[in-house]
């Protein structure tokens, strides 16, 4: 925040700054193979002219709790804007399952382009692990900027993007999405619907794919938000899926 001599001068600061911010709130429910609905994932968008706050809440319920030992994750970005676009300045994952808590926080410095994680795990409210390291890669995404800013971030249909963001350590933070051309969309319609603005479909890397490596499709509603996603071939269960359902 510019910080200002004249009181008058940082109060109207203050005023425009909070009078210009959005907030909206994005509701999934999620589902998983032979299991169903297992969960929601709960998302509130804050974004001012200068910054913006991103945080979502994910909790399990049904069989799927129980099996997860009362799996809960919450993930936050907070960040500044760029050219209508969020840069991530901090980026935060807390996930708790049964009697462990584990939190891993990266803090993004642009100016070094360096990117330092800290990992932290509780257990039995004791803290057995804390530790930091600085990353390989370095990107101004994380895995929430990405998808909120893809529609502003794509800029035609039948190409190939190669984007980076923290949180994929495992990829060096590589994220490569394909948005189909017309004569491709048919195919994306059959497992997401024929009501999205425009597809597109993310290749990631993942131990629980059968090949290593599996693809989220996404489509993108008109206001810009992931209306649906399906992540194929995870080992033994079949597709996971997201659905907007506010």
């Amino acid at each position: 925040m510019i910080q200002k001599s004249v009181l008058l001068s940082f109060l109207l600061f203050l005023f425009s700054g909070y009078a210009s911010a959005k907030v909206t709130q994005v509701n999934y429910d999620m589902s998983f193979g032979i299991f169903g609905t297992i969960g929601t994932l709960k998302t509130k968008l804050t974004k001012k002219v200068k910054t913006y706050e991103i945080d979502t809440k994910l909790n399990v319920t049904g069989l799927a709790k129980y099996l997860m030992d009362n799996h809960t994750e919450r993930h936050i970005s907070k960040g500044h804007m760029e050219n209508g676009l969020m840069v991530s300045d901090l980026y935060q994952t807390i996930q708790e399952y049964g009697n462990t808590i584990v939190s891993k926080e990266y803090w993004i410095d642009h100016k070094s382009k360096n990117i330092t994680k800290r990992y932290k795990k509780w257990k039995n409210g004791k803290l057995v692990t804390d530790k930091k390291e600085t990353l390989k890669f370095y990107a101004k995404d994380d895995l929430l900027t990405l998808y909120f800013n893809l529609d502003v971030a794509i800029k035609g249909k039948g190409k190939k993007y190669l984007f980076k963001a923290v949180g994929l350590e495992k990829q060096e933070g590589e994220v490569q999405i394909t948005v189909p051309s017309k004569s491709e969309i048919s195919s994306y319609k059959k497992d997401l619907g024929e009501t999205a603005d425009w597809y597109a479909k993310a290749l990631i890397y993942q131990k629980n794919f059968r090949k290593k490596k599996g693809d989220i499709l996404l489509s993108v509603g008109k206001d810009g938000i992931i209306k649906k996603a399906v992540i194929k071939d995870v080992l033994l269960y079949g597709d996971a899926k997201i659905k907007r359902v506010k």
